[in-house]
């Protein structure tokens, strides 16, 4: 099982960035997918989640109406578009599946957002 994200880097505050997760060794679509991001010193805390590509979408009041998460079944990936980057949004952000029946879930190994002038 692998989760492999990518897509971070660094960034001036106001711009963006698109992160990618691709899944591959479980039927990823039967997953809940989740962003998380960890910054220095602080709690990992949830960005976003989808459960499937129509359907319900939550996300982090922080993040709301800048980040947008989808996904794409067919290519096993989920997708985790940012705008408006501010610094406060410097964080590795890591790649997250469970299977809400089984319980049976997956991190990725995260990509590093810096978002700096």
């Amino acid at each position: 099982v692998q989760l492999v994200e990518s897509g971070g880097g660094l960034v001036q505050p106001g711009g963006s960035l698109r992160l990618s997760c691709v899944a591959s060794g479980f039927t990823f679509s039967t997953y809940l997918m989740t962003w998380y991001r960890q910054a220095p010193g602080k709690e990992r805390e949830l960005v976003a989640g989808i459960i499937s590509p129509g359907g319900m979408r939550n996300y982090a009041d922080s993040v709301k109406g800048r980040f947008t998460i989808s996904r794409d079944n067919a290519k096993n990936t989920v997708y985790l578009q940012m705008n408006s980057l501010k610094p406060e949004d410097t964080a590795v952000y890591i790649c997250y599946a469970r299977n809400i029946v089984s319980g049976y879930d997956y991190w990725g190994q995260g990509t590093q957002v810096t978002v700096s002038s």
